[in-house]
């Protein structure tokens, strides 16, 4: 069971400008720096919520359907299923009705049902079935939840402050505890 992102973020939760408007930076010498700073900030982030924060493509793969008709998807939030396919014994590929599924978007992960035996299984024992999903809050920044968005500003401006390779009496790599707090009630848990 995998998850592999096939179309990136076209775009930050926040912008370069706002990021530099929050760190009080007048200059443009750091663009560079401050632009990868906010993109290793969303990835810190989604990966500790398991949330898509702008619109993604991910590709959900099983090896089997779960005997139960469910199928949790993450990363969260869910927005739609693009496209499903099996694969049979000899390896070609059988597009699965994405009408087949009913999504429980409010869940977290949100939940693919299907019924129980009504989905053609696949042929091949491993990887045999792949699941197309687009995710995330949606295409622009305004779409963000504004928490999130500023946990990324403090978390830019804490590797902004401290892009030494070691901080002199405090460590770098710990989460600080007020963006650990803003993202809290993103993550997703797993049992």
């Amino acid at each position: 069971m995998s998850s592999i992102l096939l179309t990136p973020p076209a775009a930050e939760p926040v912008t370069l400008a706002d990021a530099k408007a929050y760190l009080r930076v007048a200059h443009s010498d750091d663009d560079a720096v401050i632009a990868a700073l906010i993109a290793g900030a969303r990835s810190h982030v989604e990966v500790q919520t398991r949330r898509a924060l702008i619109t993604q493509t991910w590709r959900l793969i099983r090896d089997a359907w779960p005997p139960d008709g469910r199928i949790a998807v993450m990363p969260a939030p869910l927005r739609s299923v693009v496209a499903a396919r099996v694969y049979d014994a000899g390896g070609a590929t059988h597009a699965v009705d994405t009408g087949a599924f009913v999504a429980d978007k409010g869940a977290a992960p949100a939940v693919l049902a299907f019924a129980p035996g009504t989905l053609a299984g696949p042929g091949r024992a491993a990887a045999g079935i792949e699941i197309d999903v687009e995710v995330g809050y949606g295409a622009a920044p305004v779409n963000v939840p504004e928490t999130l968005q500023q946990a990324l500003l403090l978390l830019v401006a804490h590797w902004y402050e401290n892009r030494g390779l070691i901080a002199i009496g405090r460590s770098v790599a710990v989460l600080p505890l007020p963006i650990a707090t803003l993202i809290a009630p993103y993550r997703v848990l797993s049992l």
